[in-house]
């Protein structure tokens, strides 16, 4: 069950239960009312009609020494005076009154009314108020419970809108443990998500920039060569050439990064396909380019592997790996690709014997324009690896770099065998 349910439901229950005990508990008061009322009532009655029979039978002095008595021991503010119309005697008896005619004279025994009515008549309303003061004091412990997440997060929400990615609001819920904080949270998570998407995205422009400036200023080199030298336009057309596939190689690439970043929440176009015949594919490919180098690729690739798989991104992730390991191996060295397979798992790993990279760089190398820095000039844009990582992320598998002991660099891409949901948190590109 949420626990903020739980909280709104105890709020919620102990309000009602407080307005019945308001209730129970004014209904019990009232009830004892009457009983000292009406014993005020008679206490006043035997004080009065103990007075008035003093004062007919004993006279005035009699009366006023009981009056006296009377006060000294219980104060009722009982007073005897004296009426100047004697035709007032005829007067009936109340409540609080006695007329008593002695000796020709009027005399009036009052006793005072104590007992206040404002609280019979302000007495079923009270339980009204008991439940209305409650029911506002609940509803302003839950507003106030509630108001505090909901600003912060307006604002979280509003620095988001305005490019403050760096905003986090998780601090400001410390001691609650409910749906709002993990909404808190998550607001973080998105925040810090697209924090690092911001600065991927800085970064890639960057080094997208730098590495179209270089060709673009080669190209503009070869115009100023031709305008001094027309003879030698055959040359400098060659050149030209490499320039503008460089250029082509470089924008091709970066929309495959483009179109794996921007289409990560995108479902795979899958099909059934052997994962392995078409590293084999891959491998013949490779070999022949590596006799150049006088390179050789040793295999432990057997079997198949069925897999629901996006054709273009596998084919696209694994040439990738097995030409930067011709690329960087050494001359007259060998490649050792090996394959092991489990009921839901394809592990390739791919060894080079080139200069490798240093440890703290095994993940740098999978971000774009990364290269390592002993690594030599090769060619290339730092992009082979990072758009492996993508593809291979995307079917919910894994790649990750290590160094063996006899030196060089090794390449391990784990393909599953049906396509996982892709997680953020998988996303390090």
């Amino acid at each position: 069950m949420p626990r903020l349910f739980k909280k709104f439901f105890v709020i919620i229950w102990l309000t009602l239960a407080a307005s019945v005990a308001i209730i129970i508990l004014t209904l019990n008061f009232f009830q004892t009312l009457p009983s000292a009322s009406k014993l005020e009532h008679q206490k006043r009655e035997v004080i009065l009609n103990l007075t008035e029979n003093l004062l007919a039978k004993d006279g005035e002095d009699a009366a006023r020494r009981f009056a006296r008595t009377s006060e000294d021991t219980v104060s009722v503010g009982l007073t005897i005076s004296k009426i100047a119309d004697s035709g007032a005697c005829t007067d009936r008896s109340t409540a609080e009154t006695r007329t008593v005619l002695k000796d020709g004279i009027c005399y009036r025994v009052s006793v005072p009314e104590q007992y206040s009515v404002i609280l019979d008549k302000l007495g079923p309303f009270v339980p009204g108020f008991g439940i209305l003061i409650s029911s506002a004091i609940s509803a302003a412990a839950l507003a106030r419970y509630l108001i505090g997440p909901v600003v912060h997060l307006r604002d979280g929400l509003s620095a988001l809108a305005h490019g403050r990615f760096d905003v986090r609001i998780g601090h400001k819920m410390a001691g609650r443990k409910d749906e709002v904080s993990a909404l808190a949270h998550d607001f973080d998570s998105s925040a810090a998500r697209l924090q690092q998407l911001q600065d991927a995205q800085q970064r890639l422009f960057h080094d997208v920039s730098h590495e179209l400036r270089s060709p673009l200023s080669r190209l503009q080199a070869v115009g100023g060569v031709l305008r001094q030298s027309p003879a030698k336009l055959d040359a400098m057309l060659d050149r030209m050439d490499r320039e503008v596939e460089r250029l082509d190689s470089l924008v091709g690439e970066v929309l495959t990064l483009a179109r794996l970043t921007a289409g990560s929440r995108l479902p795979l176009k899958t099909q059934t396909l052997d994962v392995i015949d078409l590293l084999n594919e891959i491998l013949g490919d490779a070999a022949f380019e590596a006799q150049a180098r006088k390179v050789s690729i040793t295999t432990n690739v057997d079997d198949s592997f069925l897999a629901e798989v996006e054709g273009e991104l596998i084919c696209r992730a694994l040439e990738n790996v097995i030409r930067n390991a011709v690329k960087y191996t050494a001359e007259h060295s060998q490649i050792t690709v090996q394959c092991e397979t489990t009921d839901d798992l394809l592990k390739v790993c791919v060894a080079d014997q080139g200069p490798g990279v240093r440890r703290d760089e095994l993940e740098r190398i999978f971000q774009p324009f990364s290269r390592g820095n002993d690594a030599a000039p090769r060619g290339g844009y730092g992009l082979g690896l990072a758009i492996a990582r993508q593809a291979i992320e995307r079917h919910g598998g894994r790649v990750h770099a290590s160094l063996p002991d006899v030196g060089g660099l090794a390449i391990t891409l784990e393909i599953p065998r049906q396509p996982a949901i892709y997680s953020p948190a998988n996303d390090r590109g």
